[in-house]
């Protein structure tokens, strides 16, 4: 079974043995796959990674696999299937109350983790065409409206954003006071298939700050970071 072209996976298990084996056979299946060994490595990739799909072992040292599913979850709607080598109900419970989308106790068949997957991503891209609710986030004079794709001052006046600018200003607004790199911020407005270069971010970046800074050549919020890339210094206020 292959999946939807490009979907990207966070795997998150503390044991090697079953972590690496585990993210060959989900590439082999057409997704693309990032590990990390504990919560904290995995916490480090969602802030910087565009993610569609999270898998999280429940049982690891330090921060375990529920506590990182309701970190998740209090900022987004990335699905999230839990693994576990407890097939205690308890945990399945806690787990799918905590907003999990699936359950799976080791040892399982990957094969079936590959199904489960599948089905999960579909339900979701399906979702994605459903109405939203009215979301956005406040950074200095301009608001984000991401369910309407609007970027408004506070005195209503709205500033036209492209595809391209409103991607590239949603990813700096949802990590504010991080720096992303070039290849990050590709990444995350899934440019890399208009332009795999440094110079197609940098024009974006141009073209963003004569939309929202007063002095393009002297900007106050998307700074530049010297041999980094780019962050937005600013406090972001989600509405």
């Amino acid at each position: 079974m292959t999946a939807a072209p490009l979907a990207h996976l966070l795997l998150v298990d503390d044991e090697p043995s079953i972590r690496t084996p585990l993210a060959t056979v989900l590439g082999k299946a057409g997704y693309r796959v990032t590990t990390a060994a504990d919560a904290a490595e995995a916490r480090a990739q969602l802030l910087v990674g565009a993610f569609d799909l999270a898998i999280l072992d429940i049982m690891m040292p330090g921060e375990d696999g529920l506590s990182l599913a309701r970190f998740i979850r209090a900022g987004s709607d990335l699905p999230i299937i839990l693994l576990t080598a407890r097939a205690e109900d308890i945990d399945r419970i806690i787990g799918l109350e905590m907003g999990a989308d699936d359950y799976l106790a080791k040892p399982f068949n990957p094969r079936e983790l590959t199904a489960r997957i599948a089905a999960i991503l579909r339900r979701s891209q399906r979702s994605v065409a459903a109405p939203e609710a009215a979301s956005g986030y406040r950074f200095g004079p301009w608001i984000l409206d991401t369910a309407q794709r609007r970027l408004m001052r506070g005195d209503g006046h709205e500033v036209p954003l492209t595809g391209g600018d409103f991607a590239l200003l949603e990813a700096l607004v949802l990590r504010p006071n991080v720096t992303l790199s070039r290849d990050q911020l590709l990444d995350l407005t899934k440019g890399r298939e208009a332009g795999p270069f440094d110079r197609a971010i940098d024009n974006a970046i141009s073209r963003l700050r004569r939309k929202i800074e007063v002095d393009p050549r002297a900007p106050e919020y998307i700074k530049t970071v010297h041999a980094a890339g780019y962050v937005l210094a600013a406090r972001v206020t989600r509405l």
